[in-house]
């Protein structure tokens, strides 16, 4: 009887902190259900500290969420762990994470506290988190650069305190497998106590290892990965939840745990992500990538055509790769789009919304004549984007493009409910577009990044676009999908624009 490793996803906390990719209340409870869907044991909902809108959006999940634990982030200090306790306390089941940082660099540098006080400050922490909850983990934020012996004694205060779980975090991805694998065999060892709570480990990819390093240390004894869908997270990325599970699953000959996660949920996972957040998944992506289960070579094809198994060792239905299929048309009614939606676990709050959405498919399905899936995860996306009352809003484009002349565009915009027009000329009719928008929004933003892909196959496929503005400091992704690739173009500034109206969340000042 294999053991249960238990996959921790921080998609919507560690993964929310990747550039430009916070999302909206709504949006989080999206990819909630989603990971509900596919049997993730925790979900880490947010950081309930770093704003009210990070609270209401774990306060919400904890409420809809049913078979999944729902978690908050809070570093040691008492106001963190009483909002995380009140953020997770409609949940069914609630943890609290709580960590602190036990490298020599961060006690001195970053806390300015002794050795003495950072294992005082993390008993407290736990004793103030077990008020609210029985499951409290604890993570040493920067183990990798911390002394063995300093982890086993703050690990053996937390674990006579009453922390359940005790993460061991490679926060800057520094290490590797062989390394880490012995680090997390030796702390077991070492740390009275241990066989009381399961372990876990929480690795970045910055030397692109932690997928590795994760199943070096589930070799050690490990029980428990922190993950996120596509690897998204600070700066490199988390290690990446699909590729943890596959291994996992594929290689069960080396690996003696299982998880309970439903496979066939991954790739819709990473698509839904993907979509909302703005960032695309890299081809070569493995297991989630397009071309994952793709076949070039000859010999290639003619070795999987004779038996899969030559080639492939994994199987794509298996993971959630399937053909596009048609689901709904012009003629559909609103009974059989409400049925889809529900089908693909979106969950519309009011009838309000879900009219305003069955609105958006009947003018797509006009353009449209084939309605995929993934058409309706991005036009419901689009109107969850959308910010509540909206600064700027797109009323109106035109553009005009032809060989040897100068591209221009006209648009109309509303700016705080007050209509205003102005035009543009630039390099191509996306340029033009955007360059009338500045002239009205005078933003004074810098555009990094511009992307478009295809949501489906076929010329009349929606293009989804992704716009990332930075403006002192701050970073936001704007999204938008249209038939019409100018259009999308026009809605993703607009929402980059929109977003920069809105306070952001506050930094957290750590990470583990």
């Amino acid at each position: 009887m294999k053991e249960h490793l238990v996959i921790f996803d921080t998609t919507l906390r560690d993964g929310e902190q990747s550039p430009g990719a916070s999302m909206t209340k709504e949006e989080k409870l999206r990819v909630a259900r989603q990971l509900e869907r596919m049997q993730v044991d925790v979900i880490e909902a947010g950081f309930a500290a770093a704003s009210p809108g990070d609270f209401a959006a774990i306060q919400n999940i904890a409420r809809v969420i049913k078979s999944s634990t729902v978690c908050s982030l809070a570093r040691s200090s008492e106001n963190d762990i009483r909002r995380a306790g009140e953020a997770i306390a409609p949940a069914a089941r609630g943890r609290i994470h709580t960590f602190i940082a036990t490298s020599p660099i961060h006690m001195e540098k970053k806390l300015r506290m002794t050795p003495d006080q950072v294992v005082e400050a993390a008993v407290r922490a736990v004793h103030w988190a077990r008020e609210y909850t029985d499951d409290v983990e604890f993570s040493a934020e920067d183990a990798v650069r911390s002394e063995v012996d300093f982890l086993c004694r703050v690990f053996a205060a937390v674990i006579e305190a009453g922390a359940s779980t005790i993460n061991v975090p490679d926060t800057v991805g520094y290490s590797v497998p062989t390394v880490w694998g012995e680090l997390m065999r030796t702390l077991i060892a070492r740390v009275p106590g241990a066989g009381r709570v399961v372990w876990s480990t929480h690795c970045h990819n910055d030397l692109g290892m932690a997928v590795a390093n994760s199943l070096a240390a589930v070799l050690a004894g490990a029980r428990q990965v922190e993950c996120t869908i596509n690897g998204l997270g600070e700066r490199a990325g988390n290690a990446s939840l699909e590729e943890v599970v596959m291994a996992v699953r594929t290689r069960s000959d080396l690996f003696p745990v299982q998880t309970r996660i439903d496979t066939t949920q991954i790739v819709p996972a990473s698509k839904l992500v993907s979509q909302i957040t703005g960032y695309p998944v890299q081809p070569n992506k493995a297991v989630v990538g397009a071309n994952a289960f793709a076949h070039e070579s000859g010999i290639h094809q003619d070795g999987v055509l004779k038996h899969r198994e030559t080639y492939e060792i994994m199987r794509a239905e298996d993971v959630g790769w399937a053909q596009n299929k048609l689901v709904l048309g012009k003629h559909s009614g609103r009974n059989a789009f409400k049925s889809r939606l529900s089908a693909l676990g979106i969950v519309l709050e009011s009838e309000e919304a879900l009219n305003a959405a069955f609105g958006r498919f009947k003018e797509l399905a006009d353009k449209k004549h084939e309605i995929f899936d993934e058409d309706l995860q991005a036009l419901v996306s689009d109107d969850e984007m959308t910010p509540p009352g909206e600064h700027f809003k797109l009323v109106y484009s035109r553009v005009c493009s032809e060989t040897g002349e100068t591209p221009a565009a006209d648009v109309t915009l509303t700016v705080g409910g007050v209509e205003r027009k102005a035009a543009g000329i630039g390099s191509g009719p996306v340029d033009a577009t955007f360059k009338a928008i500045e002239s009205i929004a005078a933003s004074g933003a810098q555009l990094l990044l511009y992307s478009v892909n295809a949501i489906t196959t076929g010329t009349d496929a929606q293009g989804e676009v992704t716009v990332r503005l930075a403006r002192q400091g701050r970073i936001v992704n704007g999204n938008g999908a249209d038939t019409d690739i100018v259009i999308a173009s026009a809605r993703a500034y607009l929402n980059a624009l929109n977003k920069l109206q809105y306070p952001d969340r506050l930094d957290p000042q750590g990470d583990v």
